[in-house]
């Protein structure tokens, strides 16, 4: 199981690809499979560790060599070693890499799939096997060679469901352009209702807060609380009346849906990326195509029952069922190689 260099597995704070790959990584492991993990040395897990780095490389993230010696360097003990079959959730270092294996490689996309990346994938479209974490992603490029979606979850167990709601609008997200906060500082405007936003300020974009975020917060009815705990977040996840995703991008999949919804919290967004397949309407939450709908759709929030808002959410998004399909993908590919057995051992 290959994760990416950039944060411990699983994360302190933030990092939800690494939140994943420790769900499932621990999953496999209790069910009995061998599994080796390649990630930063300061990661904790029951399986194997091996590591290039001792530390998380954060603040080289997004510089080209550590991801590059960290990935290369697990793809060569992977040569090296006998496994059955490689995991990478680096995204598209795997498409480079896996195709000079002698065993089958699953890359799962959790990445953007835009002009940059989608010509890559194209070139080694059938040389590994690619998991979408969402239909919609997978729509955006067909031809992959693909198996069965498997979706992402979260540690249910981490969050609790807060039936008495605080009256505020929340924004909880990177504050960036394709977040949206913008808009919802716009919904709360328009609608009277105070908005709360948390999250770290992207250092892309810092024009983006000073400029279009920052003049907007007046501590009172617009409030900043910067980037925030764990504690914090569930804290004010379980407070919120719901939780304003207006996306300007279509994001593969967003956890931080199924977080609020944890809660009890419904998460109203705009039609974008995997939106549509973790909201059901009236259900957990309002799937809009405007500021106006949005705005249109907040007094109905209080009509969703956070303990049925949550009840769907674990049903539908649960540990078991992520590990369980991931499984199964496992296997298929294993017989499509010629391959067959029930105990994996894992990279």
């Amino acid at each position: 199981m290959i994760a990416p260099v950039w944060i411990r597995v699983p994360p302190e704070a933030y990092g939800g690809i690494e939140l994943i790959v420790s769900l499932l990584v621990e999953g496999l492991v209790a069910k009995g499979h061998d599994v080796t993990l390649f990630a930063s040395g300061d990661s904790v897990t029951r399986a194997k560790l091996v590591s290039v780095y001792p530390q998380p490389q954060t603040e080289k993230m997004g510089s080209f060599l550590p991801n590059m010696f960290h990935v290369g360097s697990a793809y060569d003990c992977c040569r090296q070693d006998d496994f059955d079959i490689i995991h990478d959730h680096t995204s598209y270092w795997g498409a480079v890499f896996g195709p000079h294996m002698d065993k089958p490689v699953l890359v799962t996309l959790h990445g953007e799939l835009n002009s940059s990346t989608i010509p890559l994938l194209k070139k080694f479209k059938d040389a590994v096997y690619y998991n979408a974490v969402s239909e919609n992603q997978r729509r955006l490029l067909p031809e992959l060679r693909y198996v069965k979606t498997v979706r992402n979850t979260i540690d249910f167990g981490s969050f609790t469901v807060q039936t008495d709601k605080r009256g505020y609008l929340l924004s909880f997200s990177r504050i960036c352009p394709e977040k949206g906060i913008h808009i919802a500082i716009e919904v709360s405007k328009e609608s009277g209702k105070p908005l709360i936003i948390a999250g770290k300020i992207d250092n892309r974009y810092p024009e983006y807060f000073k400029n279009m975020i920052e003049p907007q917060v007046d501590g009172v009815n617009i409030q900043f609380l910067g980037e925030v705990s764990a504690r914090q977040k569930r804290d004010l996840m379980s407070g919120a009346d719901c939780l304003l995703f207006p996306i300007q991008w279509d994001e593969p999949f967003g956890l931080v849906m199924l977080e609020s919804m944890a809660c009890g919290t419904p998460v109203v967004a705009f039609d974008r990326g995997a939106t549509a397949e973790v909201i059901i309407s009236g259900q957990n939450g309002f799937v809009v195509e405007s500021v106006a709908q949005m705005v249109g759709v907040l007094d109905r929030c209080s009509s969703i029952d956070p303990l049925v808002c949550r009840r769907w959410v674990e049903t539908n998004f649960s540990i078991d069922r992520m590990i369980d399909g991931y499984l199964e993908n496992y296997y298929n590919i294993l017989h499509t190689e010629g391959q067959i057995g029930r105990s994996l051992n894992a990279a």
